[in-house]
């Protein structure tokens, strides 16, 4: 079973690391890039801290999720333990907003669909994919 999980925790890392990827660079796919810059200047109009006075700019939100998603998926997939467990809470912080975001815009549900699966994925290595700490024996 720690195979399935350490297979899920890198194949996940990979994952985001690819995704972020495409927002920060237009190396992969200059379509996918432009594609992605267009939809940030929809989802900074719904920014989460946008009741606060907070509006960030649509480049800089793409550059800046997109450099937290490389970082926290190489970290996810081959970082140690604690920094696993640190990126995996980024990580679902991220999707929590994605989620959020998307509802916000009024997108049918099914938009939500990848963003609750990447969540879901990352709530069950939270809860299930680490082995335990051992306790101290006392006699």
């Amino acid at each position: 079973m720690a195979a399935a999980f350490t297979a899920l925790r890198v194949l996940l890392g990979l994952f985001f690391f690819l995704t972020g990827a495409v927002k920060v660079s237009d190396w992969l796919s200059a379509d996918l890039h432009r594609h992605m810059a267009s939809e940030f200047v929809r989802f900074a109009k719904v920014f989460p801290l946008k009741e606060l006075g907070f509006v960030p700019e649509p480049g800089g939100y793409l550059a800046a999720v997109g450099w937290v998603e490389v970082t926290a998926g190489l970290l996810l997939a081959f970082g140690p333990q604690l920094l696993q467990e640190i990126s995996n809470f980024i990580l679902s912080v991220i999707m929590i907003g994605a989620i959020y975001t998307l509802l916000a815009l009024r997108e049918p549900l099914a938009m939500c669909a990848p963003a609750t699966l990447c969540l879901g994925l990352l709530l069950l290595l939270n809860i299930r994919g680490y082995p335990a700490t051992p306790r101290p024996k006392f006699e």
